[in-house]
């Protein structure tokens, strides 16, 4: 019999114990169990009454479906548990007092990607836990270096979360007899040379022509200057492309580009890039908006958008340098520039 550690023994028998941990522990125990429930509602998706039918706007400009609602009533009901002061959804306009006093704060997107729901596509839940600072809201505006933890659950054909805690990535998988987390992986690193890449090509009239480059670059293949041919992968699923990083490698980009409602990128920082990309780099990689580092970027408004490239640190480095010095950002038709300049000598 394979004798796993369960959540809840692995996160007692963890690093030092700080108050900030402590609590922290309870907050990533109480989404778990909500996970749990919210596994089961996805994977009967009908039979649970959910028909995917489309509501109301969210605060940020997305329409809810029914499962976007199902999904945040549940965790909000889980975080009313644990030591939390405020929480941010996606799902709502503003942050919403919980235990002013307690000592933590949330931003969560309780079901990120919901529309692949329809396509049987994995989907998520992706949280970002930070000390409260002098007043809840202003929680809210601090950089992703103020997170003390974050993670998500991907809901496919194994349930799984990924948890970032005491600088450190490792990963739990559903035993859904026993309705509990088992350790399934400790201590993740990206693998650092992986040849693949992730973005939605038909987009590439609208990107910038640093992102072009880079993409034409990786698109020659053995042909060109790094001499080895890449994979392309888009799942089109934050959480699935996350996955996929942490276990293969390589590296994902969701860049700003020149539609309206895109020159900021795609995004939410808050509950989406600031704890991806602590996930990234505690787990050896890097997240970067192509100008600077994700986790040093201050949310102006709860929902801000951002420009998002994960995965492996040396990829993503390059696709930083070779944005450096690109002004303005969006030309119309490709940079000479990049064209004669190769990114893997």
């Amino acid at each position: 019999m394979d004798h796993r550690p369960t959540l809840h023994c692995h996160l007692s028998g963890g690093g030092a114990e700080t108050s900030t941990r402590t609590a922290a522990v309870l907050v990533i125990e109480a989404l778990a169990k909500a996970a749990v429930d919210l596994a089961a509602i996805i994977a009967a998706g009908p039979l649970a009454g959910i028909t995917g039918a489309a509501g109301a706007m969210n605060p940020d400009g997305d329409r809810q479906k029914d499962i976007d609602l199902a999904a945040d009533r549940l965790m909000r009901e889980a975080l009313r548990t644990a030591p939390v002061a405020a929480v941010l959804s996606e799902e709502g306009e503003l942050p919403q007092t919980l235990h002013e006093a307690a000592p933590l704060c949330v931003a969560i997107d309780p079901l990120d990607g919901s529309a692949n729901l329809e396509n049987n596509i994995s989907v998520g839940t992706i949280f970002s836990i930070r000390p409260r600072a002098r007043d809840t809201l202003s929680t809210f505006f601090e950089p992703g270096t103020a997170q003390c933890a974050a993670g998500f659950f991907i809901y496919g054909p194994q349930t799984i979360l990924v948890l970032a805690l005491d600088r450190r990535v490792d990963c739990f998988i559903l035993d859904p007899a026993a309705r509990e987390f088992v350790l399934l992986k400790r201590g993740i690193h990206v693998p650092s040379d992986t040849p693949e890449f992730a973005i939605n090509a038909s987009n590439r009239r609208h990107w910038s022509s640093a992102v072009r480059a880079y993409i034409d670059d990786c698109l020659a293949g053995a042909n060109g200057e790094h001499g080895r041919d890449f994979n392309m992968r888009w799942i089109g699923s934050l959480v699935a492309e996350a996955y996929r990083i942490l276990v293969r490698g390589g590296i994902f980009l969701y860049p700003a580009d020149s539609r309206p409602g895109y020159r900021e990128g795609r995004l939410r920082l808050l509950y989406e890039a600031h704890p991806i990309a602590l996930i990234m780099e505690w787990a050896g990689g890097a997240a970067s908006s192509g100008r600077a580092r994700i986790l040093e970027l201050c949310p102006r408004t709860p929902h801000q958008r951002v420009p998002l490239i994960m995965g492996a640190l040396r990829a993503v480095t390059d696709v930083d340098v070779i944005h450096q010095g690109v002004e303005p950002l969006f030309e119309s038709g490709d940079a000479p520039l990049f064209a004669r300049r190769g990114l893997f000598r």
